[in-house]
């Protein structure tokens, strides 16, 4: 036997039976449908060694496409130790980048346009040539939404009629208004000689459609194509690489439609589902043995998936079995980060490493409740993908200002969470979420996590005041800001995508988080379910899934667990009577109830004012009118805001109770003694002039 069929038949020995048929077709057309753990990697690296250890393959007439340099890296070190060293290796970007610097210059003359680093300047300049006043986080959704725009072929004067179709927006701009700002932002780009990254694969494209010598040129030196994350792949990736093939079927693709999480951003599964259709006589393979899980995550995720829109390979555990799924039903998210911190706490007291553990939730501002249990316990951690919650530069600004506020002394003692709201304000927060996804939201939910710890801390505490509230923050991003070496991964589910632990944490799983509360049209749903599945599939022998039922301690419990868990979780105490134990032992918290219905109050809002927000106002709104008039004379004298006078709920109040004295004033809540002292007289004026 010749030492090249002896390296051939050794390639093929180290496979499974479907990888081995994945490496034995080396001709074109082939789909792969790779399930999680599959091992789809290593088939198609032992394809392509072992096409050129059979001689079908010239190493330097393959080009191997993936969607990451971290995959592109580790498939070239896969095919080195392979002894295919001279197989291309690379993303979409990085392949189309290489053939418009040789090419521009042949085609075009001169260099090509400069690549830019960020989107984000040139943006900013066509906003404001809109006549737009845009912060950071608008700047980066529009960034975003004109890459989405770009790769699925949406050119600047058509954005306003197809962007609706598919459920796009940014914050509180019209379709219109971004299609104006998209439109500048491609002319200003012109004129500084400038190309996005979007544009790199545009521009490919154009060299290969508009010049036959340039499309001649790639196709004879690539003869051969796999592409790996096919479910990923957006129109303009796929134009490209039809471009490349000029007709031709030598085309493996790899991909998994469960795993296809990034339509918001231009992916199309339906390349990989529907692939047979276009490439008649397909190869169909299916990678169903994982490697990865044990038997009882596998269980987990083939449920989930079961019965659904999502077209799936059924995966079968090749590991052992190991331990049962976890499952925390927490009473709020602080419960929930505690609940979560100590199992972390026992695996690592197990011998489980803590690099080999993470806590995966939907959206970035969900990691602060986690950061804060796991600095209390000295447990070191790092946020993959973005900045942890104290170094976010909306959270940075508003204890900024909250600092601020309290050394000019602004903030009544009684009205914590009142005046911290107001600052906030001013930097446009509300307590209404936007429609908008993206950096908008994220912004809103790290807000609104700061109110929420507002709240906490003004329950807790017998006396808050601003400055306590400001020293307790300083104290946690201290304490969160410690070097780490080797911790906890706390990351989102996109984030997470291609990595895995022994031991997973998927937390937040209730309605309005999984799926995500902007998640509305069937579609959309279906995708929040797969991308809860790649979050178990995360997961080699540990798995903990949990949820809470009210966001801050001591609020109502009126979440419900996530529909997707129907049938794969234990009982929640909202599947269970009125009055039923939650723990053994202990009965629900009773919430505050309204005044005027006595049913339960469901905001801080609601709480604060003792009424529900659809009964019938129980005071007297005349004098109610009466003393926010009063007020705003009082605070534009004194050249303070509004709150720091008195907040609309005191003002309630006083319409509600009517006091006709000094004392009887301290019986409001929020009225202190300095309070009556500095404004008692005039209040009692207005209340008294009203009853006259």
């Amino acid at each position: 036997m010749t030492a090249d069929r002896l390296l051939s038949e050794r390639l093929l020995d180290a496979l499974d039976p479907e990888q081995r048929q994945v490496a034995e077709a080396l001709r074109g057309p082939v789909r792969v449908l790779a399930g999680a753990g599959t091992g789809k990697t290593r088939a198609i690296t032992h394809r392509i060694a072992y096409g050129v250890a059979s001689g079908v393959y010239n190493p330097a007439e393959v080009l191997a496409v993936t969607f990451t340099t971290r995959a592109a890296g580790e498939m070239r070190t896969r095919l080195r130790a392979l002894g295919a060293p001279g197989v291309q290796a690379r993303t979409f970007h990085s392949a189309a980048l290489r053939q418009v610097r040789y090419f521009w210059p042949k085609v075009y003359g001169g260099e090509p346009p400069e690549l830019t680093a960020s989107k984000i300047p040139v943006v900013a300049a066509a906003a404001r040539r809109n006549g737009l006043q845009v912060d950071q986080a608008r700047l980066r959704d529009l960034a975003s939404e004109i890459e989405w725009s770009k790769v699925t072929n949406v050119r600047p004067a058509e954005y306003a009629e197809i962007a609706p179709r598919f459920n796009r927006a940014v914050s509180d701009l019209d379709p219109a208004t971004v299609g104006h700002v998209f439109s500048t932002y491609e002319d200003l780009k012109r004129e500084q000689g400038r190309m996005d990254m979007e544009d790199v694969l545009l521009i490919g494209a154009a060299l290969l459609s508009e010049d036959e010598r340039v499309a001649a040129s790639v196709r004879a030196q690539y003869k051969w194509f796999v592409v790996d994350e096919f479910q990923d792949v957006s129109p303009i990736q796929a134009a490209l690489l039809d471009l490349w093939l000029g007709g031709r079927n030598e085309l493996c693709v790899v991909g998994d439609p469960a795993q296809t999480i990034y339509s918001f951003a231009g992916a199309r599964a339906s390349y990989l589902t529907d692939f047979a259709k276009k490439y008649p006589g397909t190869t169909n393979i299916e990678l169903v043995r994982n490697y990865r899980s044990t038997p009882q995550v596998i269980a987990a995720a083939n449920s989930l998936l079961s019965g659904t829109r999502t077209s799936s390979v059924q995966l079968r555990a090749q590991q052992p079995s190991g331990a049962e799924l976890t499952w925390r039903e927490a009473p709020d998210e602080v419960a929930e980060a505690d609940a979560v911190a100590d199992e972390i706490a026992r695996l690592q007291a197990s011998g489980v490493p803590l690099r080999e553990m993470a806590v995966l939730f939907r959206i970035n501002a969900q990691s602060e409740n986690f950061e804060e249990a796991l600095t209390s316990r000295k447990i070191p951690y790092l946020v993959r993908g973005a900045a942890r919650f104290f170094e976010r530069p909306e959270v940075r600004q508003a204890l900024a200002l909250l600092r601020a506020s309290a050394r000019a002394g602004e903030a009544p003692r009684d009205e914590l969470v009142e005046h911290v709201s107001a600052v906030l304000a001013g930097m446009g927060w509300s307590t209404e979420a936007p429609a908008a996804r993206g950096q908008a939201r994220d912004r809103w939910e790290s807000l609104t996590a700061v109110v929420s710890q507002a709240e906490e801390y003004a329950t807790v505490e017998l006396a808050p005041t601003l400055e306590g509230f400001v020293a307790e923050l300083d104290r946690r991003a201290n304490e969160q800001h410690e070097p780490v070496a080797d911790g906890v991964t706390l990351a989102t589910l996109h984030t997470a995508k291609g990595l895995e632990w022994d031991a997973v944490f998927l937390a937040g799983l209730q309605e309005g988080s999984m799926p995500i509360v902007y998640a509305t049209k069937p579609e959309e749903v279906e995708e929040e379910r797969r991308l809860l599945y790649v979050g178990i599939t995360r997961a080699r022998q540990h798995l903990m899934l949990s949820w809470s039922l009210a966001r801050n301690p001591g609020g109502q419990a009126r979440r419900k667990p996530s529909r997707f868990l129907t049938g794969l979780r234990p009982a929640s105490i909202l599947d269970t009577p009125a009055g039923a134990r939650t723990e053994k032992g202990s009965k629900r918290r009773k919430a505050a109830t309204c005044k005027v219905c006595q049913q339960p109050l469901g905001t801080s809002r609601e709480r604060n004012r003792g009424f529900c927000s659809t009964c019938p106002i129980p005071y007297d709104e005349e004098l109610f009118e009466s003393l926010r008039a009063w007020r705003k004379e009082r605070s534009e004298a004194d050249e303070v805001p509004a709150y720091v006078v008195f907040s609309d709920a005191v003002l309630e109040a006083l319409a509600e109770v009517r006091p006709s004295s000094l004392g009887s004033l301290t019986g409001i809540k929020g009225i202190g003694p300095s309070k009556v002292e500095k404004y008692g007289p005039e209040l009692l004026a207005v209340l008294a002039g009203k009853d006259s």
